[in-house]
């Protein structure tokens, strides 16, 4: 009994230490790229993959995965992340996609998400934004960024 007590008392002191770090507050970046390689954007299989690899090498968790192909190329697919979620939606007929990273905590960085992308698509132009969401929301960056040629 005593063993039980205990037990009990050790995983509330857990639960409750975990509640005591909650923050109500994460971060939401979102980009159009624009101008992007049209055969990087019609090669479906490979953004998929590349997708991915952004979130793991920006320190996100993946959970699960969605995507849908529509006739013509374009793809959207969204990812669960135990720190919330990443999409990309793609317009290959206008050269562009639309994606956003929603992330609660700091491990993930969207500085890291985005040049992992930027690799891939080749974007002459990207606008962007990163906003602190909590019981409000505030800007943290908002850029356009032009390749030079």
């Amino acid at each position: 009994m005593l063993r039980i007590l205990f037990l009990f008392l050790c995983v509330f002191a857990r639960l409750a230490a975990e509640n005591e770090d909650f923050e109500f507050r994460g971060k939401h970046f979102l980009a159009s790229y624009l101008e992007c390689d049209k055969e990087a954007l019609m090669d479906t299989e490979a953004l998929k993959k590349i997708m991915l690899e952004a979130v793991q090498k920006c320190g996100a968790t993946m959970l699960d995965y969605t995507a849908y192909v529509f006739p013509g190329q374009g793809l959207t697919m969204v990812i669960m992340l135990s720190e919330s979620h990443a999409s990309i939606h793609t317009y290959p007929e206008h050269g562009a996609c639309f994606v956003d990273l929603f992330t609660c905590g700091e491990k993930a960085k969207h500085e890291i998400f985005t040049e992992v992308l930027q690799e891939y698509l080749k974007a002459k132009k990207i606008n962007h934004k990163a906003v602190i969401r909590h019981h409000g929301v505030e800007d943290l960056e908002a850029k356009t960024f032009i390749e030079s040629s």
